[in-house]
């Protein structure tokens, strides 16, 4: 892991770009470079991320992404090829007593799952619904009646008939 992050450092240095130049052009942390550039891999929680970004570092670079990652997949063979066999059944126990801690994932068929309530609108929803319906329903009625008796007052009964008259 060393010998890439030193190829990537000698490479930006005779390039003559400044690692926060570069951070900012690849839109990473220029200590996410360093810890490239220095060989630290235990500074990336994934060694997935890790070999992103050393094919996006390289890629930058104008170096070929390709032989960069086969060099990192072989330091990575090396590197977990020497992790034994105890190691390996120690940490997958751990993983076990960590997984029944957080929470075991239930798996059922769906035609033996409960089935899950479906959403409902609550029930202060339907009633205030209601309520200004019947507001609206009363007002509506309420202006007609209104509109009816200006109608009637602007009318004059007489002998001759009905008279409907404004007043201006």
């Amino acid at each position: 892991m060393k010998e890439i992050g030193e190829k990537l450092k000698e490479t930006r240095e005779s390039m003559g770009i400044t690692i926060e130049e570069a951070a900012q052009d690849l839109k990473m942390r220029a200590s996410q470079l360093e810890n490239i550039e220095s060989g630290n891999k235990e500074a990336f929680k994934d060694v997935f991320y890790l070999k992103m970004f050393i094919k996006n570092y390289s890629k930058y670079l104008g170096l070929d992404y390709e032989e960069m990652i086969e060099e990192f997949n072989e330091y990575l063979f090396d590197f977990t090829s020497k992790i034994s066999i105890d190691d390996i059944k120690k940490a997958e126990k751990e993983q076990r007593k960590k997984a029944k801690k957080i929470k075991t994932v239930k798996i059922s068929s769906p035609y033996t799952s409960e089935k899950k309530q479906q959403k409902t609108i609550p029930k202060f929803l339907i009633i205030s619904g209601i309520l200004l319906l019947i507001v609206i329903v009363v007002y509506m009625v309420v202006l007609l009646v209104i509109k009816d008796d200006d109608e009637v007052s602007n009318t004059i009964v007489s002998n001759e008939g009905v008279i409907n008259y404004e007043f201006a």
